[in-house]
């Protein structure tokens, strides 16, 4: 008999990797500060807001179309000159659209970003896969997601803050965060054994098609574009939407079920991560599916703002259940002895294609069927990746 592995006692998260947390603060927060200023800073251009809503598109459909480019690049230079690349391409874009002179340059140096963006996500998840213990693959899947999840609420405070200073301050100050933290990164990884030792023969990078072998990474791919579809996108892009609609409020209000999603999914974190470690991956992953599912799918039929706001924290809480083990679940898939770049680049491109698709066709059902097919639709995308982690084996480290 075999069982889960609990880790020592004496084991701790290095320090290396509370240096990318860290920096994975500092770069929620610097997006949060220009994500509430960037459609109407569009506008100022005396542009509608389809082509408003472009530059926002735009950030992410490059991110998806450049991120197997990113991943070869890791397995060509490694993790950490691909992150810092990536952070400073988005600093000099980011930089660039604070003095963009009319909406065609503010459309380019916002694409640009998006290249800058896939080159320092994947390689953060490729560093976080090499440098973070097998036994603590949770815990440090959780401590990043929560980064971001706090830099993601702060940062949108913050930029309104600044907006008051005129649309292009936002930029000019999440441009200096960026080198800030890359520099930071330089500093604190310069030290961090990464590559093979001179001498050694590498060992061959982790390819797709080893990855797509293994259950466990195709049930990944398909639980990561139903969180796309459902919690990156649709739900951003919709949910306000329907309060406004569908329960009279007003926008700001309508935003706090944003907040309180959020809030849902931070409760979670504080557990998931460590219960992944300690009870392994397919458990969490498949009750948080579960929960996220179901929950999203009863958003559509809730009558009131209070019920909506129960509802958008239980389906919040179930996103940070399953989150930390899935990405552990991918760690443990590709191990941390290999350059994994282009298996990573393809989760991040399956979850940022839900984030694209998930929203639009959301909005056609909308016009067509209303809000509630939407949530329901996809409630049952959530729930049907399930069947695949049914058949996928644990990953989780064992003994015996």
């Amino acid at each position: 008999m075999s069982s889960l592995a609990p880790s020592p006692a004496e084991e701790r998260i290095p320090r290396e990797i509370w240096v990318l947390v860290a920096a994975a603060l500092v770069i929620a927060l610097g997006f949060g500060l220009i994500a509430p200023v960037l459609p109407a800073y569009a506008r100022s251009f005396d542009v509608g807001v389809t082509a408003s809503s472009v530059v926002v598109s735009s950030f992410a459909l490059m991110r998806l179309v450049f991120a197997p480019v990113g991943g070869r690049l890791i397995g060509r230079l490694g993790e950490r000159p691909v992150y810092l690349l990536g952070l400073l391409v988005v600093a000099v874009s980011t930089g660039a659209c604070a003095f963009a002179g009319s909406y065609w340059q503010l459309l380019v140096f916002r694409a640009l970003g998006g290249i800058g963006s896939t080159m320092f996500t994947v390689s953060a998840a490729a560093l976080i896969v090499r440098l973070a213990p097998p036994s603590l693959r949770g815990r440090v899947s959780s401590a990043y997601a929560s980064a971001f999840l706090t830099g993601n609420i702060l940062g949108p405070v913050v930029g309104g803050t600044l907006a008051g200073l005129g649309y292009r301050v936002p930029f000019v100050v999440y441009a200096v965060t960026l080198v800030i933290a890359s520099a930071v990164v330089a500093v604190f990884l310069s030290g961090a054994s990464l590559r093979p030792a001179p001498g050694s023969v590498p060992l061959p990078p982790t390819t797709v098609r080893e990855a797509w072998a293994h259950p466990t990474y195709r049930a990944v791919l398909g639980a990561g574009f139903a969180n796309g579809w459902s919690n990156f996108g649709m739900r951003v892009a919709i949910l306000p939407l329907f309060a406004v609609a569908a329960l009279g409020t007003s926008p700001a209000v309508a935003g706090l079920a944003l907040a309180v999603f959020a809030a849902g999914n931070a409760c979670a974190l504080t557990v998931s991560g460590r219960m992944a470690d300690l009870r392994g991956r397919r458990p969490l992953v498949i009750a948080g599916l579960v929960v996220n599912g179901v929950f999203t799918m009863v958003v559509g039929v809730t009558g009131s703002l209070w019920l909506l706001f129960v509802v958008s924290l239980l389906a919040g809480a179930g996103a940070g259940l399953f989150n930390p083990a899935q990405q552990a679940a991918v760690a443990d898939v590709v191990g941390n002895e290999r350059s994994a770049g282009e298996a990573l680049a393809t989760f991040q491109m399956v979850q940022d294609a839900g984030m694209i698709v998930g929203p639009v066709l959301a909005g056609v059902i909308v016009d067509h069927v209303g809000y509630g097919s939407a949530f329901a639709l996809s409630g049952l995308i959530t729930l049907f990746a399930v069947v695949p982690w049914l058949r996928a084996p644990e990953t989780a480290p064992t003994t015996t």
